[in-house]
């Protein structure tokens, strides 16, 4: 039965994902009821607060199953009540007697009472297909649940030397149409898409999320400026002015001014002032309000010292790298990573459960970041020392 159980998982993952940032703080789930062979139901989690996918599918079933039917389902089935009751307890009021599972339900708490649930229910379970997708498919919900806080991720486009821009600055493009599109489906995930000062100043984005067949969206913007240098040129900048401003939120610091603060809130902008002794925005600071605001995830696009900084702070928590076939081989042009002094490869960061995806000729490996245990930082980068 595996090669049935694999095809059937990889449909159950295709509806799951029409959930796609729609279900935070929950996860995205799909399910499905097999009979004979066939699909006879299917279901999906859509938003926070509705239906689960196995209640979906039940419903949409709206029977009694056949003798030997199969409910597939990407996550473990929640065995607590919570808003919408639990689905362990649906699964066997409806009289499914065999379920196939993908990922254990991540929350310490819970992990595998679902399925000890339905097995002492007489339930036959078959758990762990395609437990890597499905897990890998709900990376902010597995953080959120597991750490209490939001999941921090950076995204960069770099040629074959670790290249984003030429010495002129002139960067666009480095990557394809096709990796350019994934980026907004990434987009399209996050609860925020995160900047620093000087991306606003430089490239003036709109950070919203424009992917083909859909309504131009906009996430909360959070634009990293210690010193409120956006604030004096606001006039041209597109988050601060366009129809989507109240989803902006300016991070800075006392340092900033506070006629500045009071100016931008007076504009319906939101401003997090964070204590901090410099300049320099504190990420645990950050971290802390995204977790107060129920605020899950936050994709951070640039620039360069802003992501290199998180990563000095051991505050980065994913990273996604789309390279292209590009080589500057220019020691001036601009990279995208600096401030360590690792002084052998085991000193440098690196990736844990790597994906790698290829849209045309461009790479994606993206991976969750693991820190060594002693980071050597270089002071003499971005104004330290």
């Amino acid at each position: 039965m595996t090669e049935p159980h694999e095809m059937f998982m990889a449909r159950a993952l295709e509806l799951a994902r029409r959930g796609w940032g729609d279900t935070h703080p929950n996860p995205m789930v799909g399910a499905l009821i097999v009979e004979d062979g066939r699909i006879a139901a299917e279901g999906w989690h859509a938003q926070d607060g509705g239906a689960h996918a196995e209640k979906v599918a039940l419903a949409a079933l709206g029977r009694a199953p056949k003798p030997g039917a199969i409910l597939y389902v990407t996550l473990e089935p929640c065995s607590t009540a919570g808003r919408t009751g639990a689905c362990t307890e649906a699964i066997r009021a409806a009289g499914m007697k065999r379920v196939v599972t993908g990922a254990t339900d991540p929350n310490p708490a819970h992990a595998g009472r679902g399925l000890e649930a339905l097995r002492a229910a007489g339930v036959e379970v078959t758990a762990g297909v395609r437990e890597r997708e499905c897990s890998d498919l709900n990376l902010i919900f597995n953080h959120w649940i597991t750490t209490g806080g939001p999941l921090l991720a950076a995204k960069a486009a770099t040629t074959l030397d670790g290249k984003i821009a030429c010495r002129t600055g002139e960067s666009q493009w480095i990557t394809g149409e096709a990796a350019r599109a994934d980026v907004h489906r990434w987009r399209r995930l996050f609860p925020g898409i995160a900047v620093g000062a000087k991306t606003i100043l430089r490239d003036n984005p709109r950070l919203t999320v424009r992917v083909a067949g859909e309504p131009e969206r906009c996430p909360w913007r959070f634009v990293f400026d210690g010193l409120l240098r956006t604030v004096v040129d606001k006039s041209t900048a597109h988050v601060f002015n366009d129809a989507w401003c109240e989803k902006t939120i300016v991070v800075t610091t006392p340092h900033g001014g506070l006629g500045y603060v009071r100016k931008l809130r007076e504009q319906g902008i939101k401003v997090w002032c964070l204590d901090s002794p410099t300049h320099r925005v504190p990420f645990a600071a950050f971290r802390k309000k995204c977790a107060e605001e129920k605020i899950c995830g936050v994709y951070f696009e640039g620039g360069a010292q802003l992501i290199s900084e998180l990563v000095r702070a051991r505050e980065l928590d994913y990273l996604f790298t789309y390279r292209a076939p590009l080589l500057l081989a220019d020691d001036k042009a601009k990279g995208i990573f600096a401030g360590l002094r690792p002084e052998r490869p085991g000193d440098g960061v690196r990736l844990a459960s790597v994906r790698h995806e290829v849209f045309d000729d461009d790479e994606l490996m993206r991976g969750r970041v693991v820190y060594p245990a002693k980071l050597l930082i270089d002071e003499t980068v971005f104004g330290l020392k």
